[in-house]
């Protein structure tokens, strides 16, 4: 049964910085979206990888690509900083570095996703277990809502923003094709909740859906051009519990593209 249609699809290079649409993509049974989350930063302080929870102002910065990353690969990146100066991972003399810390008012250093078992980016502190993992993902590798969720927020917080960028999935399946189109989803609802358990075919990749996706403060935060919202938070707590989104394991990898249809299995 079709129940939408793939309307956006998002990759963030850096863990917790803004990140860009793309129209297409390969889809690893690893890695999700070859090069998502391939990049992040290391809090000196703590010895830890960061994320915008704990460091807010990261969600003020932008990543983006200078190559197309294959596979477990992660290419060099550009980050535009709070201010528009833009430094490049590849930059001599440790000035991206300095550059991300001024911004940030934190020391940080930028990291790529390491190999499997090596952490050299953890050289003090212990390691929590999602940091022993050779990922920079808070769980699984890809995650998806759908237009229906993002219109039921929508509408119980009128005069905010509810904007996909707030809750940095990978994938936005349009659920609104009209009156009787696809009727598991019904105005009001979350969709994607039911679909736990059972298998989405998009396009010509098919997945399992897991589990809800529990968010925090992170959606109430600014990024771009969208303000401070702490009204979204309350709004998840008040209809889900917290929850906004799925994740998906991938059964059978392949491609996808903005404009394919989604089929429940």
């Amino acid at each position: 049964m079709q129940v939408g249609v793939i309307s956006e699809l998002w990759r963030f290079p850096v863990k917790s910085m803004r990140g860009d649409r793309v129209v297409s993509t390969e889809v690893t049974e690893r890695w999700g979206f070859p090069g998502d989350r391939g990049w992040a930063l290391r809090d000196e302080e703590t010895g830890r990888i960061t994320n915008a929870k704990k460091l807010t102002s990261l969600l003020q910065f932008h990543a983006r690509y200078l190559a197309e990353p294959v596979g477990a690969g992660a290419p060099p990146v550009e980050i535009t900083v709070p201010g528009g100066r833009t430094v490049r991972s590849d930059d001599d003399d440790n000035g991206v570095d300095a550059a991300l810390s001024a911004a940030a008012g934190r020391r940080v250093t930028l990291w790529p996703r390491q190999s499997p078992g090596n952490h050299a980016h953890h050289r003090r502190g212990r390691l929590s277990e999602a940091e022993r993992s050779d990922t920079y993902f808070d769980a699984m590798p890809l995650s998806l809502a759908t237009t229906t969720a993002l219109g039921s927020v929508q509408g119980t917080v009128p005069g905010s923003s509810i904007d996909p960028r707030r809750f940095r999935k990978n994938i936005i399946v349009s659920t609104d094709g009209g009156p009787g189109r696809f009727p598991e989803s019904d105005p009001g609802g979350f969709p994607e909740f039911d679909w736990v358990g059972r298998r989405l075919m998009l396009g010509e990749v098919v997945c399992e859906v897991t589990v809800r996706i529990p968010r925090c403060v992170m959606v109430s935060l600014p990024q771009a051009e969208l303000p401070h919202d702490g009204a979204v938070l309350k709004a998840l707590a008040a209809r889900t519990g917290m929850d906004f989104g799925v994740y998906l394991r991938v059964v059978e990898p392949g491609r996808i593209s903005e404009g394919d249809p989604v089929h429940l299995a």
